[in-house]
């Protein structure tokens, strides 16, 4: 997926980028994996709602704010690009889902890159349990309660996002000729990546 950013954007040093939904988590590599492989992290501002300030330690140049997505402290078309990767499905409703993306297309100059896992991978990335997922959502959420996962069961917490959907928040939103495409495991695509330039 960074990968993908990088050949989407082709930045240039100068310019400026946020990041939506760093996390406080340390434990996993791929944890604000944008901030470790970003090289001009002097020019990241990343925002969230977990303490993600010791990223400006770990990234010298790059700072921390906290702030809600859906609620963006920062004037219209600041930043060259809006990058976030896996917190759409955590905002909650779809109304959430789509303020948080027009959140991200207002703040942005050049454009956006956002990514959601895909709901139609085998794999259900959060709980590890195949093919569950697939159900209708209010079966899914009573079957994860039954297996004690009460905090995924919750809309709030996880909404899984299919490409229809998604691509139609962003034309919503007013993003201009947004594109999707995926990333693959094996074959198979575990991630949507919606993209969309400004004029």
């Amino acid at each position: 997926m960074f990968a993908a950013f990088m050949a989407w954007t082709q930045p240039e040093p100068h310019h400026s980028v946020l990041d939506v939904g760093a996390t406080a988590d340390r434990e996993y590599s791929h944890s604000n994996y944008f901030e470790a492989w970003y090289p001009h992290t002097d020019r990241i501002i990343a925002v969230g709602l977990q303490d993600a300030s010791f990223l400006e330690q770990k990234h010298p140049g790059m700072r921390f704010v906290f702030a809600d997505g859906r609620m963006l402290p920062f004037p219209d078309a600041s930043f060259d690009f809006v990058h976030s990767s896996a917190v759409l499905e955590h905002v909650g409703s779809r109304k959430n889902q789509q303020d948080f993306i027009a959140e991200l297309w207002r703040v942005a100059r050049r454009g956006v890159f956002l990514t959601v896992p895909n709901p139609w991978f085998p794999i259900e990335f959060h709980t590890m349990v195949p093919f569950l997922h697939w159900l209708p959502a209010p079966l899914f959420r009573s079957v994860l309660r039954r297996m004690g996962h009460d905090f995924l069961a919750r809309e709030e917490n996880l909404n899984l996002l299919p490409a229809g959907a998604l691509k139609r928040m962003a034309a919503a939103c007013g993003m201009a000729k947004p594109e999707l495409s995926t990333v693959s495991l094996a074959g198979l695509p575990t991630n949507l990546i919606l993209t969309a330039r400004k004029p």
